[in-house]
Order: structure tokens, then sequence, then C-alpha cells
């Protein structure tokens, strides 16, 4: 992979984030002993949120599913967990989020690439939330006809986070990553609550949204899934369009350990027929190739804006740019191996 520090801002233009938006889902669906469950009562005050532990079941020695509820959205949550190698003593935890689809589709962490494995050996809880289609995991002012009620940056970092290490017995150390729409929502949520993550990695993501392009472009991903982003940030004259513009609150990240990385979009080495993901077939390559090539491409240019107001700001960060490649889960398992560099220091783990 090549690697440049920071790289040089580039302008997205409308038409471009137009076709970005309308392709991302397509993009996306490329594709010892049972636990002690908790008192809901014990757990729901660690937190002061009214939010509580519903139930545990264990999928295997190291995979469980919790079900926490959330005060906040009224709702039940899963979350898949896989356990540390090693739970003698307290460990920190890695939230790892799922693209737009949320995870409640087949575009998952533990689906689409071999995160179980690669945990494996490692000292650390990783948690991913399966909910949140087409949400940006932000907060929405009021709820939608289509995504019903969305309160993701309160439930990820106040209701939930008491609880995982309640439930988890994890020391409170934590780090966050994500890929595509979720790559943009973890340095935003980085940013909603700096104390609470000490490191983040940001894959395939595009940080600036308020920008007519910017809002532009979200307002498509939002409208995939039938959403309204006026439910979500208002008009664009809202300052909640400012205020979740991770490219803007840029400086809110400073003494976070960040990693960013993208491709250019041109073909790589996970864009060929042999891809267990392309199964052979010539019109999933070609989709991956051409949708995941545009979209890609245009993340890019996020991402070289991104690097480039971390360097003006004098913000260090870890910045992978330029080695060839689609929007596509080969990459983004790469990322994850890549990333796990800054944020295991980060964690301590």
């Amino acid at each position: 992979m090549v690697h440049e520090r920071f790289g040089s801002a580039a302008i997205l233009f409308p038409r471009r984030l137009a076709l970005l938006g309308a392709l991302i889902v397509a993009a996306s669906c490329l594709a010892g002993g049972s636990p002690a469950a908790a008192s809901p009562d014990r757990v729901a005050q660690q937190g002061g949120t009214g939010s509580y532990l519903d139930h545990v079941d264990r999928v295997g020695d190291r995979q469980w599913s919790m079900y926490v509820h959330s005060a906040a959205m009224g709702r039940t949550i899963r979350l898949d967990v896989i356990r540390p190698a090693d739970t003698s003593a307290p460990r920190p935890t890695l939230y790892l989020l799922n693209g737009a689809g949320g995870g409640e589709d087949a575009a998952t962490w533990q689906a689409q690439s071999d995160a179980v494995s690669f945990f494996a050996d490692k000292n650390v809880n990783v948690v991913t939330p399966i909910g949140g289609r087409f949400s940006y995991y932000t907060d929405w002012q009021r709820p939608d006809p289509a995504l019903g009620v969305n309160k993701w940056t309160t439930f990820l970092t106040r209701e939930l986070p008491p609880i995982v290490d309640a439930t988890l017995g994890a020391n409170g150390r934590n780090a966050i990553a994500g890929l595509s729409t979720s790559g943009s929502a973890v340095l935003t949520l980085a940013e909603m609550a700096p104390s609470l993550y000490r490191g983040a990695a940001a894959y395939s993501g595009c940080a600036r949204t308020s920008t007519p392009p910017g809002r532009a472009y979200v307002e498509l991903v939002v409208g995939a899934g039938g959403g309204d982003t006026t439910n979500m940030w208002g008009p664009y004259t809202d300052p909640d369009w400012v205020a979740n513009d991770a490219y803007l609150q840029a400086e809110k990240l400073r003494g976070i350990a960040l990693y960013v990385s993208n491709r250019t979009g041109l073909p790589g080495p996970h864009d060929t027929l042999d891809n267990p993901r392309v199964g052979g077939n010539p019109i999933a390559l070609g989709t991956q190739v051409v949708v995941g090539g545009v979209i890609e491409a245009a993340t890019d240019q996020c991402t070289r804006q991104l690097a480039d107001r971390l360097a003006a700001l004098g913000i260090p960060a870890t910045v992978e740019l330029g080695a060839p490649g689609s929007h596509s889960w080969g990459y983004w398992q790469d990322d994850l191996h890549a990333s796990w560099q800054v944020l295991s220091a980060a964690l301590g783990a």
C-alpha cells in the first residue's frame, strides 16, 4: 500500500456526489460458561439513562449477542460481541460500526470480513451494534416515518458504554472504527464525546456533510432508505448540519489517535473474479469495479480534504492514500488489519 501522510485538497462536484449517493446502497451489499446477565435495574443506574441490559445470548466461546434497551430510542438493540482472548483482567473495547445498512442486511463485519478470526488472539472486546440503517449513527431531531426514532449518538456515547463495561468487565478504554457512511460517523461520534474514545479509524468515509454537495450526498444516502434529512438535522440552514460536519469540527479530534484511509477507485487486488466475495460472477465483479470505483473515487476526494484539514490544524493522524481499490469489503478488511497498530496502541491492548 502506498502511504501518504497527508493528501492535497480536492473539490467534490454535486453531479458526482449525486451519482455517489444513488449507488451507495448497491455497493454496501457487495458484499467458558454462559455470561451472567446483569440486573436491568443495576445496569440502568450506572449511566443514569434509563437504558438497561435486556439479555445476553452466547453464540460461541468467544461470540456473544448482547441485547440492550435504549431509553432514548424506545427499543432494544442487538450487539454482536467478540470477547477477548484472555478475560482474566479487564480489557478495552473497540466499537466497530457497519455501513449504510446498519448490519440489518448481509453487509456486516462478521459476515463479510475475517473480524472473528483476526481478533482471536487479541485482548479486546469488539462490539458491533446491529441497527441504525441509513441513520448516519446520529441523533435525529424528530421521528422519521420510514426510519423511526434514531438517537444513535446518545445510545453509543451515553447509554451503551456503562452497560458494556459492566456486562463485559471492560476497563473503560474505548476506540471506534467504521466504513463508508459510518466512516464519517465515527469521526463525528469521537468529536461529540472526545473523552470517550482514545482512538478512531475511518475507512472510505466522507467527513464533509454541510457543504452543498455534501448535503446533497447525505440526502441521497438517507433517501435511499426512505428517510428524510429534515427529520435528521433539519433544513440546510439548521446549525445541526455544521455541528455534525466532522471536517469543520476536526479540532475536537485533537488528542485522539486517528487512522484514516481511502483508495483511488481504480481496480485493485480485490477487484478480481477469484475474490471470494465476487464468487466468480462477472456481473458482481462489474458492479464492484464500476459502482464501487465511482464511490471510492469520490470518498477519496473527501479523505484528502480531511487529511489537509488535519495537517493545517497540526493534528497527528495516520492517513493511507494512493493505493488502487474499490469501495468494497476486501479493502475494509485490509484497513481493519492495518489500523489495528494505531488502535491497539491507543487502547493499550
